[in-house]
Protein backbone atom coordinates (compact mmCIF):
# COMPACT_ATOMS: atom_id res chain seq x y z
CA UNK A 1 0.00 0.00 0.00
CA UNK A 2 2.89 2.02 0.73
CA UNK A 3 4.01 1.44 -2.04
CA UNK A 4 1.18 3.07 -4.42
CA UNK A 5 1.02 5.91 -1.96
CA UNK A 6 4.37 7.63 -2.55
CA UNK A 7 3.65 7.77 -6.50
CA UNK A 8 0.23 9.62 -6.00
CA UNK A 9 1.30 11.79 -3.24
CA UNK A 10 3.97 12.84 -5.51
CA UNK A 11 1.20 13.11 -8.08
CA UNK A 12 -0.87 15.63 -5.92
CA UNK A 13 2.00 17.55 -3.84
CA UNK A 14 4.69 18.21 -6.60
CA UNK A 15 4.52 20.47 -9.56
CA UNK A 16 7.53 21.00 -12.02
CA UNK A 17 8.01 24.18 -13.82
CA UNK A 18 10.02 24.41 -17.10
CA UNK A 19 13.97 25.17 -16.64
CA UNK A 20 16.06 26.45 -19.26
CA UNK A 21 19.52 25.22 -19.33
CA UNK A 22 22.11 26.39 -21.77
CA UNK A 23 24.45 23.46 -23.00
CA UNK A 24 27.15 24.67 -24.69
CA UNK A 25 27.97 21.55 -26.97
CA UNK A 26 28.52 20.89 -31.02
CA UNK A 27 27.38 17.76 -31.01
CA UNK A 28 23.99 18.62 -28.79
CA UNK A 29 23.61 22.35 -31.08
CA UNK A 30 24.07 20.62 -34.21
CA UNK A 31 21.55 18.01 -33.20
CA UNK A 32 19.24 20.55 -32.35
CA UNK A 33 19.25 22.45 -35.09
CA UNK A 34 19.26 19.45 -37.38
CA UNK A 35 15.60 18.49 -35.84
CA UNK A 36 14.48 22.04 -36.14
CA UNK A 37 15.58 22.40 -39.91
CA UNK A 38 13.72 19.16 -41.01
CA UNK A 39 10.22 20.41 -38.88
CA UNK A 40 10.53 23.40 -40.96
CA UNK A 41 11.25 21.64 -44.16
CA UNK A 42 8.40 19.34 -43.93
CA UNK A 43 6.45 22.47 -43.29
CA UNK A 44 7.43 25.03 -45.67
CA UNK A 45 8.05 22.00 -48.21
CA UNK A 46 5.63 19.36 -47.45
CA UNK A 47 2.20 21.42 -45.95
CA UNK A 48 2.76 24.86 -47.60
CA UNK A 49 4.28 24.11 -50.98
CA UNK A 50 3.35 20.96 -51.95
CA UNK A 51 0.57 20.04 -49.89
CA UNK A 52 -0.53 24.02 -50.71
CA UNK A 53 -2.08 24.19 -46.85
CA UNK A 54 -2.66 27.73 -47.18
CA UNK A 55 -5.88 27.15 -49.04
CA UNK A 56 -9.28 26.38 -49.06
CA UNK A 57 -10.52 23.49 -50.74
CA UNK A 58 -13.74 22.69 -53.07
CA UNK A 59 -14.96 19.56 -54.63
CA UNK A 60 -16.18 20.03 -58.45
CA UNK A 61 -19.60 19.82 -59.40
CA UNK A 62 -20.11 18.44 -62.89
CA UNK A 63 -22.63 17.83 -65.74
CA UNK A 64 -21.79 15.90 -68.87
CA UNK A 65 -24.12 15.67 -71.90
CA UNK A 66 -21.80 13.43 -75.13
CA UNK A 67 -22.74 13.09 -78.49
CA UNK A 68 -21.43 10.12 -81.29
CA UNK A 69 -20.88 10.71 -84.90
CA UNK A 70 -20.24 8.66 -87.49
CA UNK A 71 -21.60 6.45 -90.86
CA UNK A 72 -21.28 2.91 -91.78
CA UNK A 73 -22.01 0.24 -93.90
CA UNK A 74 -22.30 -3.34 -93.36
CA UNK A 75 -23.01 -6.10 -95.86
CA UNK A 76 -23.68 -9.68 -94.29
CA UNK A 77 -25.84 -12.75 -95.03
CA UNK A 78 -28.93 -12.68 -92.72
CA UNK A 79 -28.91 -8.72 -92.37
CA UNK A 80 -27.90 -7.34 -96.41
CA UNK A 81 -26.60 -4.54 -97.40
CA UNK A 82 -27.07 -1.28 -94.80
CA UNK A 83 -26.35 1.91 -93.83
CA UNK A 84 -25.83 3.05 -90.28
CA UNK A 85 -25.99 5.96 -88.51
CA UNK A 86 -26.11 7.49 -85.26
CA UNK A 87 -29.46 6.73 -85.19
CA UNK A 88 -28.97 3.39 -85.10
CA UNK A 89 -26.01 2.57 -83.03
CA UNK A 90 -26.55 4.67 -80.03
CA UNK A 91 -28.81 3.38 -77.58
CA UNK A 92 -30.62 5.28 -75.89
CA UNK A 93 -30.13 8.52 -77.94
CA UNK A 94 -29.62 10.66 -74.30
CA UNK A 95 -27.91 9.12 -71.17
CA UNK A 96 -26.30 10.89 -68.13
CA UNK A 97 -22.74 11.03 -68.10
CA UNK A 98 -22.61 7.87 -70.83
CA UNK A 99 -22.83 6.55 -73.92
CA UNK A 100 -23.63 3.26 -75.36
CA UNK A 101 -22.39 2.27 -79.18
CA UNK A 102 -23.48 -1.24 -80.62
CA UNK A 103 -20.56 -2.26 -82.33
CA UNK A 104 -22.19 -6.13 -82.77
CA UNK A 105 -25.60 -7.46 -82.83
CA UNK A 106 -27.41 -10.84 -83.27
CA UNK A 107 -30.75 -9.79 -85.14
CA UNK A 108 -33.73 -12.08 -85.07
CA UNK A 109 -36.30 -10.41 -87.45
CA UNK A 110 -40.11 -11.03 -88.29
CA UNK A 111 -41.19 -12.23 -84.89
CA UNK A 112 -44.58 -12.95 -84.18
CA UNK A 113 -46.68 -14.21 -80.88
CA UNK A 114 -47.19 -17.78 -82.00
CA UNK A 115 -45.87 -21.38 -81.07
CA UNK A 116 -42.58 -22.62 -82.16
CA UNK A 117 -39.81 -25.53 -80.78
CA UNK A 118 -37.33 -23.94 -78.55
CA UNK A 119 -33.55 -24.01 -79.36
CA UNK A 120 -31.81 -27.09 -78.51
CA UNK A 121 -29.79 -27.20 -75.17
CA UNK A 122 -29.49 -29.68 -72.39
CA UNK A 123 -32.64 -28.23 -70.61
CA UNK A 124 -34.56 -28.18 -73.85
CA UNK A 125 -34.22 -31.18 -76.25
CA UNK A 126 -37.44 -34.32 -75.78
CA UNK A 127 -37.63 -37.42 -77.00
CA UNK A 128 -41.60 -37.34 -76.53
CA UNK A 129 -44.30 -34.91 -74.40
CA UNK A 130 -43.94 -36.60 -71.34
CA UNK A 131 -40.60 -34.96 -71.31
CA UNK A 132 -42.22 -31.38 -71.78
CA UNK A 133 -44.15 -29.79 -68.39
CA UNK A 134 -47.17 -27.62 -70.05
CA UNK A 135 -46.97 -24.56 -68.34
CA UNK A 136 -43.30 -24.31 -67.22
CA UNK A 137 -41.21 -21.73 -67.55
CA UNK A 138 -36.99 -21.40 -66.51
CA UNK A 139 -34.28 -18.72 -66.50
CA UNK A 140 -33.01 -19.48 -69.48
CA UNK A 141 -36.57 -20.28 -71.35
CA UNK A 142 -37.83 -17.87 -74.97
CA UNK A 143 -41.45 -18.73 -73.88
CA UNK A 144 -44.20 -21.00 -71.94
CA UNK A 145 -43.64 -24.63 -72.50
CA UNK A 146 -47.04 -26.07 -74.15
CA UNK A 147 -46.27 -29.70 -73.21
CA UNK A 148 -45.68 -30.63 -76.89
CA UNK A 149 -42.34 -32.16 -78.00
CA UNK A 150 -41.68 -31.25 -81.63
CA UNK A 151 -38.89 -31.27 -84.63
CA UNK A 152 -36.71 -28.71 -84.37
CA UNK A 153 -35.31 -29.50 -87.49
CA UNK A 154 -35.17 -32.85 -89.20
CA UNK A 155 -32.54 -34.31 -86.18
CA UNK A 156 -33.30 -33.00 -82.91
CA UNK A 157 -36.55 -32.57 -81.30
CA UNK A 158 -37.23 -29.69 -78.53
CA UNK A 159 -40.34 -28.38 -76.32
CA UNK A 160 -42.26 -26.58 -78.49
CA UNK A 161 -43.08 -22.89 -76.13
CA UNK A 162 -45.66 -19.91 -77.20
CA UNK A 163 -43.42 -17.05 -77.51
CA UNK A 164 -42.13 -14.46 -80.26
CA UNK A 165 -41.49 -16.64 -82.51
CA UNK A 166 -38.97 -17.81 -84.17
CA UNK A 167 -37.31 -17.80 -81.23
CA UNK A 168 -33.63 -16.04 -80.90
CA UNK A 169 -30.78 -18.08 -81.59
CA UNK A 170 -27.62 -16.41 -80.05
CA UNK A 171 -25.13 -19.43 -79.00
CA UNK A 172 -22.89 -17.65 -81.66
CA UNK A 173 -22.20 -14.48 -81.59
CA UNK A 174 -20.54 -12.23 -85.18
CA UNK A 175 -16.84 -12.55 -85.59
CA UNK A 176 -15.42 -10.03 -86.36
CA UNK A 177 -17.83 -7.52 -85.36
CA UNK A 178 -20.72 -6.70 -87.81
CA UNK A 179 -19.66 -2.92 -86.64
CA UNK A 180 -16.16 -3.23 -86.68
CA UNK A 181 -16.11 -0.17 -88.28
CA UNK A 182 -17.21 1.80 -85.36
CA UNK A 183 -13.53 2.49 -84.48
CA UNK A 184 -13.39 5.03 -86.47
CA UNK A 185 -16.40 6.68 -84.84
CA UNK A 186 -15.86 10.00 -82.93
CA UNK A 187 -17.51 11.54 -79.41
CA UNK A 188 -17.98 14.58 -78.59
CA UNK A 189 -18.05 15.28 -74.88
CA UNK A 190 -19.30 18.54 -73.43
CA UNK A 191 -18.57 19.15 -69.80
CA UNK A 192 -19.31 22.00 -67.18
CA UNK A 193 -18.02 22.26 -63.93
CA UNK A 194 -18.49 24.36 -61.10
CA UNK A 195 -16.57 24.71 -57.53
CA UNK A 196 -19.39 26.29 -55.57
CA UNK A 197 -17.59 27.46 -52.96
CA UNK A 198 -15.25 29.85 -55.26
CA UNK A 199 -18.36 30.87 -57.42
CA UNK A 200 -15.92 29.15 -60.33
CA UNK A 201 -17.18 27.63 -63.28
CA UNK A 202 -15.55 26.81 -66.55
CA UNK A 203 -16.30 24.04 -69.35
CA UNK A 204 -13.77 21.83 -70.94
CA UNK A 205 -14.89 23.70 -74.22
CA UNK A 206 -12.64 26.25 -73.55
CA UNK A 207 -13.34 30.05 -74.70
CA UNK A 208 -10.10 29.78 -77.12
CA UNK A 209 -12.04 27.18 -79.28
CA UNK A 210 -14.12 28.03 -82.15
CA UNK A 211 -16.40 26.01 -83.87
CA UNK A 212 -14.02 25.88 -87.39
CA UNK A 213 -11.44 24.44 -85.22
CA UNK A 214 -14.29 22.09 -83.24
CA UNK A 215 -15.32 20.46 -86.59
CA UNK A 216 -12.11 18.79 -87.20
CA UNK A 217 -9.54 18.51 -83.87
CA UNK A 218 -9.34 15.08 -82.85
CA UNK A 219 -8.10 14.32 -79.46
CA UNK A 220 -4.22 13.41 -78.95
CA UNK A 221 -2.57 13.31 -75.95
CA UNK A 222 -0.04 14.96 -77.03
CA UNK A 223 -0.36 17.51 -80.06
CA UNK A 224 -4.12 17.99 -79.32
CA UNK A 225 -4.88 17.26 -75.70
CA UNK A 226 -7.70 19.44 -74.58
CA UNK A 227 -9.70 18.53 -78.40
CA UNK A 228 -12.96 17.03 -76.64
CA UNK A 229 -13.44 15.30 -79.36
CA UNK A 230 -12.30 11.31 -79.10
CA UNK A 231 -11.71 8.97 -82.02
CA UNK A 232 -13.58 5.33 -80.30
CA UNK A 233 -10.83 3.29 -81.40
CA UNK A 234 -7.94 5.67 -79.99
CA UNK A 235 -10.01 5.37 -76.53
CA UNK A 236 -10.02 1.44 -76.22
CA UNK A 237 -6.18 1.81 -77.65
CA UNK A 238 -5.38 4.17 -74.71
CA UNK A 239 -6.32 1.75 -71.92
CA UNK A 240 -4.20 -0.44 -72.99
CA UNK A 241 -6.55 -2.93 -74.68
CA UNK A 242 -7.93 -3.97 -78.52
CA UNK A 243 -10.49 -2.48 -80.33
CA UNK A 244 -11.61 -5.72 -82.59
CA UNK A 245 -11.57 -8.13 -79.29
CA UNK A 246 -13.71 -5.67 -77.76
CA UNK A 247 -15.86 -4.88 -80.29
CA UNK A 248 -17.18 -8.73 -80.77
CA UNK A 249 -18.87 -8.96 -77.18
CA UNK A 250 -18.54 -5.23 -76.31
CA UNK A 251 -17.42 -3.72 -72.39
CA UNK A 252 -17.35 -0.58 -70.69
CA UNK A 253 -14.79 2.11 -71.06
CA UNK A 254 -14.43 4.92 -68.70
CA UNK A 255 -13.16 8.49 -70.46
CA UNK A 256 -11.78 10.09 -66.84
CA UNK A 257 -11.88 14.04 -66.84
CA UNK A 258 -9.45 15.59 -64.11
CA UNK A 259 -10.04 19.09 -62.89
CA UNK A 260 -7.28 20.52 -60.05
CA UNK A 261 -7.56 23.97 -60.31
CA UNK A 262 -5.13 26.21 -58.18
CA UNK A 263 -7.71 28.91 -58.09
CA UNK A 264 -4.98 31.94 -56.90
CA UNK A 265 -3.38 31.90 -60.64
CA UNK A 266 -5.18 33.17 -63.69
CA UNK A 267 -8.51 30.80 -64.91
CA UNK A 268 -6.86 30.14 -67.72
CA UNK A 269 -4.46 27.72 -66.27
CA UNK A 270 -7.70 26.09 -64.93
CA UNK A 271 -7.80 22.93 -67.57
CA UNK A 272 -8.81 19.58 -67.84
CA UNK A 273 -7.12 16.41 -68.26
CA UNK A 274 -8.26 13.23 -69.84
CA UNK A 275 -7.39 10.04 -69.39
CA UNK A 276 -8.85 6.42 -70.34
CA UNK A 277 -9.56 3.15 -68.67
CA UNK A 278 -11.65 -0.28 -68.81
CA UNK A 279 -13.94 -0.62 -66.03
CA UNK A 280 -15.13 -4.07 -66.58
CA UNK A 281 -12.83 -6.81 -65.82
CA UNK A 282 -11.43 -8.57 -68.54
CA UNK A 283 -9.57 -11.87 -67.47
CA UNK A 284 -8.48 -13.68 -70.38
CA UNK A 285 -8.82 -17.35 -68.02
CA UNK A 286 -11.91 -16.41 -66.91
CA UNK A 287 -14.15 -16.25 -69.70
CA UNK A 288 -18.17 -16.64 -68.70
CA UNK A 289 -20.90 -13.76 -69.26
CA UNK A 290 -17.63 -11.37 -70.90
CA UNK A 291 -18.45 -8.20 -72.50
CA UNK A 292 -21.97 -5.97 -72.53
CA UNK A 293 -24.56 -7.02 -74.04
CA UNK A 294 -28.45 -6.54 -73.52
CA UNK A 295 -31.43 -7.00 -76.20
CA UNK A 296 -34.46 -4.08 -77.38
CA UNK A 297 -36.74 -4.97 -79.82
CA UNK A 298 -38.61 -2.91 -82.51
CA UNK A 299 -42.27 -2.88 -83.06
CA UNK A 300 -44.33 -2.41 -86.37
CA UNK A 301 -47.67 -3.59 -87.91
CA UNK A 302 -48.49 -5.13 -91.11
CA UNK A 303 -51.64 -3.33 -93.53
CA UNK A 304 -53.27 -6.35 -91.92
CA UNK A 305 -52.93 -5.25 -88.38
CA UNK A 306 -50.94 -8.00 -87.13
CA UNK A 307 -47.74 -6.78 -84.70
CA UNK A 308 -44.30 -8.12 -85.89
CA UNK A 309 -40.72 -7.34 -84.07
CA UNK A 310 -37.37 -7.27 -85.00
CA UNK A 311 -35.44 -8.42 -81.78
CA UNK A 312 -31.77 -7.36 -81.40
CA UNK A 313 -29.24 -8.37 -78.89
CA UNK A 314 -26.44 -5.43 -79.25
CA UNK A 315 -23.22 -5.95 -77.80
CA UNK A 316 -21.17 -3.00 -77.71
CA UNK A 317 -19.18 -0.25 -75.61
CA UNK A 318 -20.42 1.53 -73.23
CA UNK A 319 -18.68 4.54 -72.31
CA UNK A 320 -18.86 6.37 -68.52
CA UNK A 321 -17.51 9.95 -68.46
CA UNK A 322 -16.15 10.41 -64.62
CA UNK A 323 -15.25 13.93 -63.80
CA UNK A 324 -13.60 14.19 -60.27
CA UNK A 325 -11.31 17.44 -59.17
CA UNK A 326 -10.37 19.63 -56.25
CA UNK A 327 -9.42 23.57 -56.62
CA UNK A 328 -7.78 25.52 -53.59
CA UNK A 329 -7.54 29.41 -53.15
CA UNK A 330 -5.74 30.59 -50.14
CA UNK A 331 -7.60 31.26 -46.79
CA UNK A 332 -6.58 32.53 -43.62
CA UNK A 333 -8.03 30.18 -41.51
CA UNK A 334 -5.93 27.14 -42.99
CA UNK A 335 -3.16 29.41 -43.04
CA UNK A 336 -3.00 30.54 -39.21
CA UNK A 337 -4.11 26.60 -38.43
CA UNK A 338 -0.68 25.37 -40.09
CA UNK A 339 1.53 28.27 -38.61
CA UNK A 340 -0.35 27.07 -35.31
CA UNK A 341 0.65 23.23 -36.07
CA UNK A 342 4.17 24.47 -37.28
CA UNK A 343 5.00 25.84 -34.40
CA UNK A 344 3.81 23.33 -32.19
CA UNK A 345 6.04 20.95 -33.77
CA UNK A 346 9.13 23.04 -32.83
CA UNK A 347 7.72 22.83 -29.50
CA UNK A 348 7.98 18.68 -29.87
CA UNK A 349 11.37 19.14 -31.71
CA UNK A 350 12.60 20.51 -28.38
CA UNK A 351 11.12 17.66 -26.46
CA UNK A 352 12.57 15.06 -28.85
CA UNK A 353 16.10 16.91 -28.20
CA UNK A 354 15.74 16.81 -24.27
CA UNK A 355 15.00 12.98 -24.45
CA UNK A 356 18.64 12.76 -26.25
CA UNK A 357 20.16 14.55 -23.64
CA UNK A 358 18.87 13.65 -20.92
CA UNK A 359 18.59 9.69 -21.66
CA UNK A 360 20.73 8.30 -24.60
CA UNK A 361 24.32 10.78 -24.16
CA UNK A 362 26.78 9.51 -22.28
CA UNK A 363 27.17 12.47 -20.13
CA UNK A 364 23.42 11.93 -19.66
CA UNK A 365 23.52 12.09 -15.85
CA UNK A 366 25.60 15.55 -15.58
CA UNK A 367 23.10 17.25 -17.90
CA UNK A 368 20.08 15.73 -15.61
CA UNK A 369 21.42 17.66 -12.40
CA UNK A 370 22.18 20.99 -14.46
CA UNK A 371 18.13 20.34 -15.77
CA UNK A 372 16.61 19.71 -12.70
CA UNK A 373 16.83 21.29 -9.27
CA UNK A 374 14.37 19.83 -6.51
CA UNK A 375 13.17 22.84 -3.60
CA UNK A 376 11.52 21.59 -0.81
CA UNK A 377 7.83 23.29 0.36
CA UNK A 378 9.06 26.67 1.99
CA UNK A 379 6.52 26.62 4.58
CA UNK A 380 7.82 23.24 5.90
CA UNK A 381 11.56 24.59 6.33
CA UNK A 382 10.23 27.16 8.24
CA UNK A 383 8.49 24.96 10.53
CA UNK A 384 11.32 22.68 10.50
CA UNK A 385 13.86 26.04 11.95
CA UNK A 386 10.62 27.45 14.44
CA UNK A 387 10.65 23.51 16.28
CA UNK A 388 14.63 23.86 16.41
Amino acid sequence: MAGCCGPLAAFLFEYDTPRIVLIRSRKVGLMSRAVQLLILAYVIGWVFVWKKGYQEMDSVVSSVTTKAKGVAMTNSSYIGSRVWDAADYVIPVQAESSLFIMTNMIITKNQTQSVCPEIPDETTMCESDASCTPGSVSTHSNGVATGKCVWYNRTVKTCEVAAWCPVEHDLKVPKPAVLRASENFTILVKNNILYPKFNFSKRNILVTINSTYLKSCIHDAETDPLCPIFRVGKIVASAGHSFEDMAVTGGIMGIQISWDCNLDRAAAHCLPKYSFRRLDTRDVEHTVAPGYNFRFAKYFNDLAGSEYRTLIKAYGIRFDVIVFGKAGKFGIIPTMINIGSGLALLGVGTVLCDIIVLHCMKKRYYYREKKYKYVEDYEKGLHSETDQ
